[in-house]
């Protein structure tokens, strides 16, 4: 019986490469991966060729170009990378053109990697934090959230899966330990005391995995995954555990992080605000029990950083 192909958009990504390798790594597995990519060529994508992977180009600015790798597929992985080009408004005619080219594929099932619209609970006449980009809160955010109902609209099979922080954002994004003026280590955020989700990013895919496996019962679903929730200063002692080194946690507020001055300084300021204030709302979305139901291989932060302190930059 030949096996069901999922379509993995931003396959030599994080997201999306942790679903191609959990498919790949596992042999008994019913499904396939068409790994979707820009660049074919590059190395990662012939890592995934080399095992097993359909690779396939595709531009996700063009309907007809996901409808040709959608051809023939069961189900799809959708997610854009805001980092990229820094427009909410291209990222919602990317999951316009996804919705489009899902419907008129029929796709059995389709998971959209989205986000919180934060819009909701801060109105753009809400002063609580400052409006982006003339009609957001937090761009990075609530443009995929808004597209969520454009996969309703086209009457898709459909899970919701929102991501939590990636703790990889230590290593990648700047935001690991740096010295302050006393000569200590601490990590930056403006969180209070409230806890925030975190998730290893191999882990995102891996609860993909487990999404598709699970099927028809997660159809029309909302399903946020983390790996933990915890303090800055719960982050701080792990930290310090783990690197050897002490390790404090400045808490700021989101006005002075909004003004570090680094491209999307303002995007992220309002977003750890909205995690703060709204702690309620995304810890009750991400739940890390259900999580490791769909992926038993769930890391808690203290296990990822075991795993990845040396490559935490010490700033």
């Amino acid at each position: 019986m030949s096996k069901k192909i999922i379509a993995v958009f931003g396959a030599t990504g994080a997201q999306g490469g942790g679903l191609a390798y959990a498919i790949l790594n596992d042999k008994n597995s019913e499904f396939a991966v068409r790994a979707v990519t820009r660049d074919t060529s590059s190395d990662k994508a012939k890592a995934l060729a080399a095992l097993g992977a359909e690779v396939v180009t595709a531009d996700i600015n063009d309907v007809e170009s996901i409808k040709k790798v959608l051809n023939g597929a069961y189900g799809a992985y959708f997610v854009t990378f805001f980092w990229d080009h820094f427009s909410p408004e291209k990222e919602y005619e990317q999951a316009k053109n996804f919705a489009h080219a899902a419907h008129a594929t029929g796709l059995k099932h389709v998971i959209w990697s989205t986000l919180e619209d934060t819009r909701k609970w801060v109105p753009l006449n809400d002063n609580r934090m400052p409006t982006l980009q003339g009609k957001y809160k937090v761009p990075h955010f609530d443009a995929k959230g808004e597209a969520d109902q454009l996969f309703i609209n086209e009457d898709l099979p459909v899970t919701f899966m929102r991501a939590s922080f990636y703790w990889d954002n230590f290593i990648y994004f700047g935001s690991g330990p740096k010295k302050g003026p006393d000569g200590k280590l601490y990590i930056t955020f403006p969180m209070d005391d409230k806890k925030m989700a975190g998730i290893a990013a191999e882990d995102i895919g891996k609860c993909a995995y487990g999404i598709f496996k699970k099927g028809k019962s997660l159809l029309g679903k909302t399903v946020g995954i983390a790996g933990e929730q915890l303090t800055g200063n719960e982050m701080a002692k792990a930290l310090t555990k783990v690197l050897g080194q002490e390790v404090g946690y400045n808490n700021v507020t989101p006005e002075t992080y909004r003004a570090f001055g680094f491209p999307g300084a303002d995007d992220l300021g309002n977003m750890f605000q909205f995690y703060r204030d709204f702690d309620d709302v995304c810890n009750s979305v991400r739940d890390v029990k259900f999580s490791r139901e769909l992926n038993p291989e769930l890391k808690s932060f203290e296990t990822w950083l075991s795993e990845n302190a040396q490559r935490i930059p010490i700033a």
